[in-house]
């Protein structure tokens, strides 16, 4: 037996038991219309909400980057990579999220794992009471930090409160909590969660990846939304979904800012991210501090695929957000019904299934943007009409 036959093995039992992923190529920019393998599909799955990652100010703004300061960053922000673009986007986002400094990271997961491993560290006296369905970035971030962590209940305040209580002689309390929940578009109820931070004297960390472009005004996040700036600790955004290109941050208090710019492994050690990319960001919050037609659009698309999705008997949980997760429930049908789409009705929508979310709750998690039309939202939804009947699944 060679060593390596158990991954062999480990592969086709994932295909057997409908839990391997399929892993398709675009080659075209993003967009509602996209080619994938060669083929032409309509893109259901892209975090792209906004549109942005082909807007042609943003386009313009990164090759304009490219001819002034090059293409890359070449050190890390602490020696010699940090340019006037960096500081310019970290000030544009402060102020885009209501919040007194920003710092910048190469992307969404080392934000999470610079803010959380620097802000509790092995041996303090601490603890993280963390979101039962926390993304795998905050997951990763805690255990970098070495230090001890509790887990309370999805969107249950009374046990976030227990798990509070339990820990309440602790030095240090970091309640760690995705704010749009990424597979089922449920929101974390932020208000309970700030009035129990404020009781406890806990310190408030929110993941606003998927709240930012999406809620708030013109799109400023779970936060604005629930206009909570001052109740909030930190909130860690991504600028690789609705701003369109690539890239994290961390934005709250001056101080705590700084002490992340001494303290963020990733911002420490890792080059800075690229001119193009930073100025492509710059240009996308400029875009929504000037406009929120794009956030309206997609709200106005959003409610029109999922209503029509549930008028077909579709159960789409208790999404409250443009994330419209389409539950199937069974592994092998979710592939079925995204092989078919692909197949039959050029539709690219990809299955969601063990170990992204628990099994036996497998399902279509499409999201619409609003670059999409009515035409490419009802083709859809006559879609998902037809292949529902055509496999039984809807009766």
């Amino acid at each position: 037996m060679g060593k390596l036959d158990w991954i062999r093995e480990e592969l086709q039992e994932l295909k057997e038991k409908g839990l391997y992923v399929t892993i398709r190529k675009l080659e075209s920019a993003q967009g509602p219309w996209v080619i994938v393998d060669g083929k032409k599909v309509l893109n259901m799955c892209s975090n792209n909400y906004l549109g942005l990652a082909a807007h042609p100010k943003i386009k313009e703004a990164a090759i304009r980057a490219i001819l002034d300061y090059g293409v890359g960053a070449g050190a890390v922000r602490t020696i010699a990579g940090t340019m006037e673009l960096h500081v310019e986007l970290e000030e544009k986002l402060a102020k885009f999220k209501k919040r007194e400094a920003a710092i910048l990271f190469q992307s969404g997961y080392n934000a999470n794992l610079g803010a959380l491993s620097a802000l509790l560290k092995k041996g303090d006296d601490g603890v993280f009471i963390s979101e039962e369905l926390n993304h795998a970035s905050i997951i990763d971030g805690m255990r970098l930090s070495g230090a001890p962590k509790v887990i309370y209940k999805h969107l249950d305040m009374e046990d976030l409160e227990k798990k509070l209580k339990e820990n309440k002689d602790k030095k240090k309390k970091i309640i760690v909590s995705d704010g749009v929940f990424s597979m089922d578009g449920d929101l974390a109820p932020v208000p309970e969660m700030a009035e129990l931070a404020e009781q406890y004297d806990a310190i408030l960390y929110i993941d606003d990846a998927h709240g930012e472009g999406v809620l708030g005004d013109s799109g400023r996040g779970i936060v604005d939304h629930f206009k909570l700036h001052d109740k909030v600790d930190f909130e860690m955004g991504t600028l690789s979904k609705a701003f369109g290109v690539i890239g994290g941050y961390v934005a709250g208090p001056e101080e705590a800012i700084e002490y992340l710019r001494q303290r963020g492994r990733p911002f420490l050690f890792s080059s800075a991210p690229n001119p193009p990319d930073v100025a492509a960001a710059i240009a996308a919050v400029e875009i929504l501090q000037r406009s929120d037609e794009l956030v309206k659009k997609l709200w106005d698309n959003t409610h029109f695929l999922q209503n029509g999705l549930r008028d077909l008997g579709y159960d789409l949980g208790n999404t409250k957000h443009p994330i419209t997760p389409v539950m199937l429930y069974d592994e092998k049908l979710a592939q079925e019904f995204s092989k078919r789409l692909y197949d039959e009705y050029n539709i690219f929508a990809q299955a969601i299934v063990y170990p992204t979310v628990p099994l036996g709750t497998a399902r279509i998690r499409l999201e619409p943007s609003a670059a999409h039309s009515k035409e490419d939202l009802q083709y859809v939804i006559d879609a998902f009409e037809d292949l529902g009947r055509k496999t039984g699944f809807l009766k």
